[in-house]
């Protein structure tokens, strides 16, 4: 089941709450993306030991919370493989939702927005079952019909540790009441075959498939290894075509929008009836394209101009870290 969202274009989706103030996917940091104007806001979900979905962007939690502080868990500290990349620190499916919920968050980038990193240590990680209800409140408290764009990470190297994150998705919205198709929601994977397990699951959603500017799907490497098509592949007419009828639309790096054809691109997937997001609007120069920097890393460069090009390209949704900003940009 598909449930088409009719939308203001472009859809402002507060990236992970609003990062450049609050520490991403804090409950804080979710509530100042709605007043500051966001359409939805975008929690990515990982699971924990005992089956229990949090919202953290990744599984490895060291520069996001305060778990090195914390001498109970020093012997959890490990490296793992994730998606082919390794990486040394504490992941959240070694961990309890009991024992996640004695940490505490913190800014990603302090250097970059100390004035986030302010808010360090104050409050404690979310669960989806969290975020859910908070989002069912916002939109009570803003007298608006608000959304969620649910990013499930790393499918694939969950399942091979024995968690089904299609079904622990499924089982949570369900309980919370978001599985009727009454709520705006859209379900967004790099792994097309998480979607398609949820969709399958009678979830009604927008189902959009995240799109690097390279590398390939974890899913497909890992069913199909060196022989897996890359992403590229896909941003192609014949690549769109094959998406025709199994997803709702893609997400794709900004990059792809602003050193290529971005308009062509997006104008491609309309013709197929695919929706066009782009991740992520950012105003610190650290992370705008070179063509609009102008002075330290964190100071603001030229993102208006950035942001304009972006959506000279008729994308339908931009995921932003600053809501206002994306407000005056994208919609006044």
């Amino acid at each position: 089941m598909t449930r088409r969202i009719p939308i203001d274009v472009p859809l402002i989706i507060g990236h992970r709450g609003a990062p450049g103030y609050r520490p991403e996917h804090t409950a804080s940091s979710y509530r100042l993306a709605f007043a500051m104007g966001a359409d939805a806001v975008e929690p990515d979900v990982v699971a924990t030991s005992d089956g229990v979905l949090v919202i953290r962007h990744e599984n490895e939690i060291s520069g996001t919370t305060d778990v090195a502080d914390h001498p109970e868990f020093a012997d959890r500290r490990t490296t793992k493989r994730i998606d082919g990349v390794a990486l040394t620190g504490w992941f959240t499916e070694d961990f309890t939702w009991a024992e996640l919920a004695t940490l505490r968050c913190r800014e990603r980038v302090p250097a970059l927005r100390p004035g986030s990193a302010g808010f360090d240590d104050t409050e404690p990680i979310l669960r989806l079952a969290d975020l859910l209800t908070l989002v069912a409140e916002a939109s009570t408290e803003h007298g608006r019909e608000l959304g969620v764009v649910l990013e499930i990470k790393h499918a694939t190297f969950f399942a091979g540790i024995g968690h089904d994150l299609a079904a622990l998705v499924e089982r949570d919205l369900r309980a919370a009441g978001w599985a009727s198709g009454e709520h705006p929601l859209w379900v967004e994977s790099f792994e097309r075959s998480v979607l398609d397990d949820l969709r399958a699951r009678g979830v009604p959603a927008v189902y959009v498939y995240l799109l690097e500017a390279e590398g390939a799907p974890a899913d497909l490497v890992a069913r199909e290894g060196a022989a897996a098509p890359d992403y590229a592949q896909t941003l192609t007419p014949a690549g769109l075509d094959a998406l025709n009828g199994g997803v709702d639309g893609i997400s794709v790096d900004k990059q792809i929008l602003l050193r290529h054809s971005g308009r062509e691109l997006v104008a491609e997937a309309h013709a197929r009836g695919l929706v066009v997001f782009t991740w992520t609007c950012r105003p610190e120069n650290a992370f705008l394209d070179r063509r609009f920097r102008h002075g330290a890393q964190a100071a603001f460069g030229d993102y208006r101009a950035e942001w304009a090009a972006i959506a000279g390209t008729g994308v339908d949704g931009v995921f932003v870290d600053h809501p206002d900003l994306g407000q005056v940009v994208f919609r006044d």
